[in-house]
């Protein structure tokens, strides 16, 4: 699948992780060819093992660290939309919370919004990729075929 979104979920701060510890996953994360980031900081449980573990990172290093991860997500997600950047994906469109506007994801999961058109709620349409957004978050497409070519 080579147009595959690859996502990953990685925890920060968990005891014992040291500056080196986590550069090295840093460095790590980067080098790898994956999508996005799902990135959680640690919090202690109680009744847990890890909740008696010596070495506690600090929570604001904590927060550091998983900043540093999801912009380093933000940059890998770019990088993924802008390789589909030309490409023609279907898209199922669903209600934005903005009524003004619908939002979908491609069958590789890129997120899309668009303007309001009732027509293409719950439903999936094939779509040009034109650009990334600004935000870098989503999606600009332009529809390939005519809406007037579908019942409503």
């Amino acid at each position: 699948m080579p147009h595959a979104c690859i996502g990953c979920d990685v925890i920060v701060g968990f005891p014992g992780e040291t500056a080196e510890d986590f550069m090295e996953t840093y460095r790590f994360l980067h080098g790898l060819d994956i999508s996005y980031l799902h990135v959680f900081t640690y919090s202690e449980r109680a009744n847990t093992a890890a909740a008696d573990m010596a070495e506690v990172v600090p929570v604001e290093e904590r927060r550091r660290r998983n900043q540093a991860l999801r912009n380093l997500s933000d940059m890998k997600r770019r990088e993924f939309y802008q390789q589909h950047v030309g490409s023609s994906r279907s898209v199922l469109f669903e209600q934005h919370k903005d009524g003004a506007r619908i939002s979908g994801y491609t069958d590789n999961y890129i997120k899309i919004e668009m303007p309001n058109q009732e027509a293409l709620l719950n439903s999936i349409f094939p779509v040009d990729i034109l650009l990334v957004n600004t935000d870098g978050e989503t999606c600009t497409v332009s529809l390939q075929e005519n809406l007037q070519d579908y019942p409503t």
